[in-house]
Order: structure tokens, then sequence, then C-alpha cells
């Protein structure tokens, strides 16, 4: 190929579905602190759906920074 080849990483992708999953699961989590559905919940007091959400986007983002394309020259 030429010496314009662009490769997108995987794992730029990987972080932008990581980022995807955790922004909604964090807002479903938020939206049930405000909105409680009245019935109970395993671990419910502890409000797992932020935290996991919070985990996943920054992980998400994380990829997505550290992989983003053309941000590193390759050989």
């Amino acid at each position: 190929m030429s010496g314009d080849d662009h490769r997108i990483s995987i794992w730029f992708f990987v972080g932008a579905l990581l980022g995807v999953y955790g922004a909604l699961i964090l807002g479903a989590g938020i939206w049930d602190l405000f909105y409680p559905s009245g019935l109970p919940q395993a671990m419910g007091h502890l409000h797992v759906a932020i935290w996991w959400g919070a985990l996943l986007l920054v992980f998400g983002l994380f990829y997505c920074v550290r992989f983003w394309p053309g941000g590193q020259s390759r050989r």
C-alpha cells in the first residue's frame, strides 16, 4: 500500500463500545437513583449500576484516547 495507509486500531472501537455501554448503564443507574422502581433489588443500596457504568465509561474513554486514529505514527 502507499505511505498514506491509515489503519484504525480495533482497541479504539472497543473503547468506543465500552464508553457507549458505560454511559447507558450510568444513565440508567442515575435514573434509578432519582426514580426508584420500588421493587427489591439485590445490593440495591450500593447502586451497582452507577459504579459499573462509571467504570466502563472511564475504561472506554481511556481506550479511545490511547488508540485515537492518527494519534501515533507507525513505521
